[in-house]
């Protein structure tokens, strides 16, 4: 009992120490979760869109900007209907928003670019 008293006093004090100067610092742990890995890792690729991707963006009036600024970034990645494992470019699919799913994008992320293969309106 005594020996789980003083890592109590010892743990709960570096805690708060730790949690103030991680957050001064801007730090945050959410950069590590893998939604969050491959949205940051697509996002910093060059774009290409198939013919079925332009078509989808014309048919639905959606613009690139929408697609990076909204789509991709406030999405979340279905790793069911993924397949991450791919060689050599893995293929995501992204539903926006997280809650009651309006759009789905499917890509392709290799080393260099991201094909946006399709874009499909879901209601």
């Amino acid at each position: 009992m005594k020996k789980i008293k003083f890592f109590l006093i010892g743990l709960i004090p570096g805690l708060i120490l730790v949690f103030f100067i991680l957050n001064k610092k801007g730090a945050s742990c959410s950069g590590y979760l893998p939604n969050s890995r491959v949205i940051a890792e697509t996002l910093s690729k060059e774009f290409k869109y198939s013919e079925e991707a332009k078509n989808g963006m014309a048919t639905y009036k959606i613009d690139e900007k929408f697609i990076k600024d909204s789509i991709i970034t406030n999405g979340k990645v279905d790793f069911d209907k993924s397949h991450a494992q791919k060689k050599p470019c893995p293929d995501y699919v992204i539903t926006y928003p997280e809650k009651n799913h309006t759009y789905e994008i499917s890509f392709e992320k290799c080393e260099e670019t991201v094909t946006l293969n399709s874009l499909k309106k879901l209601k």
